[in-house]
């Protein structure tokens, strides 16, 4: 019952997403056919014209591409001289941009969990306020800006690491880190800010129950009693915004794909925008919304892991 429901869920989401950013793309001024194949002959804009379908209506045109995108067919990129499947483009992209995403996913809690939890543990103290206002500074940071910032002075000024491209771990680590290190970081300072802080008012709600005060009768020691018994209960509604930020930090993906040139899902979006790939656009959205539904299903799922409450 609760695998269908979440199937109607997926089924649901990926229509609105794609119906909605199709109509955005629609709005968009001029003929795609002259953006597609600017220098093309007549012929050939008429046959890129009837092959996309655009002398039908919008809604004719989303309900075919919709059909083929159920049946595995997510359309071509169109060029003067040929045309390339979209599927192809995807499975060499969707890899970068996963890299990049999981990478700045793991580094945020990794430095948020700590830090929100001895801030909690230590609140109103000299190191709580400087947390607190890190990451309202943090949070403040545009993600643009950010990147163009370390790019130019640690890759450009320092030549630390590598201003744009991107090299796969398995041809060689440590080009990959110098490549992704920027990107990463620049993803993952604003969910530092934000996991730190949702831990942070959590623990401290935590901390005043009474298995606590029993916990600290017992004689238990501080770091048991943070990161045993009380991290476990408050970090539900941090999983819940981990779950739900996957779609900030695709967002995020696009602006950073394209600043430093990584060959990711968002680099793709944008250059589907910029050139009026409108069938490539509506398939890369539609992927996009399938994995954000299901990492908040497996987040859900992760809600009985950590407290047995949730299974009854």
């Amino acid at each position: 019952m609760v695998a269908l429901r979440k199937l109607g869920q997926l089924l649901i989401t990926v229509v609105l997403v794609t119906l909605f950013a199709s109509l955005l793309l629609e709005l968009l001024p001029g003929d795609p056919v002259e953006v597609l194949v600017p220098f093309g002959s007549d012929e050939q804009r008429e046959a890129v014209r009837a092959d996309l379908e655009l002398d039908q209506p919008f809604i004719a045109r989303y309900t075919s591409w919709l059909g083929g995108f159920a049946t595995g067919d997510m359309g071509n990129y169109y060029a003067v001289s040929s045309t390339r499947p979209v599927s192809e483009r995807v499975w060499q992209a969707l890899p970068v941009s996963l890299v990049l995403m999981i990478y700045a996913q793991v580094i945020a809690l990794l430095i948020a969990i700590p830090v929100g939890v001895f801030a909690a543990y230590r609140k109103d103290s000299f190191f709580d306020r400087l947390s607190n206002t890190s990451a309202f500074a943090m949070l403040a940071i545009p993600t643009f800006a950010l990147g163009f910032v370390l790019q130019y002075y640690l890759a450009v000024k320092l030549g630390w690491f590598k201003a744009t491209g991107y090299t796969p771990i398995e041809e060689n680590p440590v080009e990959h880190f110098q490549t992704v290190f920027l990107p990463v970081v620049t993803l993952a300072v604003g969910q530092v800010a934000v996991y730190m802080r949702l831990l942070r008012s959590d623990m401290i709600a935590t901390l005043q129950q009474d298995f606590i005060t029993m916990a600290k009768a017992k004689g238990l020691r501080n770091k048991r009693i943070l990161f045993r018994h009380a991290l476990r209960p408050s970090s539900l509604t941090l999983l819940t915004v981990a779950g739900l930020n996957v779609g900030t930090l695709i967002g995020g993906a696009l602006i950073v794909e394209v600043v430093f040139q990584i060959p990711g899902m968002g680099f793709l979006i944008a250059e589907a925008i910029a050139t009026r790939q409108v069938v490539a656009f509506q398939s890369m959205v539609a992927i996009i919304a399938i994995f954000y539904v299901l990492v908040n299903f497996g987040v859900d799922i992760l809600y009985s892991v950590l407290d047995p409450r949730i299974r009854r």
